[in-house]
């Protein structure tokens, strides 16, 4: 069984077990989430689609860990000007896996 569901504005499709990096939650480490915004839930034999969101599933997860992703770095320079801009980002997340799809 597999779910499409929106997390933090965006969509992923997950199955039980999987383990996806999403936006960083304000969650703790061991503890279990829920997210009621489920767009479709399949099957082998069957789908259900819902208008936007189906009413009476949801997704349970478990928070593994939070992490960074790696640097990126952005440098702006104009040439013979004397202008040069060196900045850096780094994204966070928060890493999960997926314990109940219904």
């Amino acid at each position: 069984m597999f779910a499409v569901v929106e997390i933090a504005g965006q969509q992923y499709k997950v199955a039980k077990a999987d383990k996806i990096l999403v936006p960083k939650l304000e969650s703790e480490v061991g503890a279990k989430v829920k997210f009621d915004k489920v767009l479709l839930l399949g099957d082998e034999n069957q789908t259900k689609l819902g208008t936007p969101y189906l009413s009476g599933s949801s997704i349970e997860a478990k928070v593994l860990s939070h992490m960074k992703d790696d640097k990126v770095e952005v440098f702006k320079k104009k040439k013979r000007k004397g202008y040069r801009v060196h900045k850096g980002h780094r994204q966070q997340y928060t890493e999960i896996e997926i314990t109940k799809v219904a």
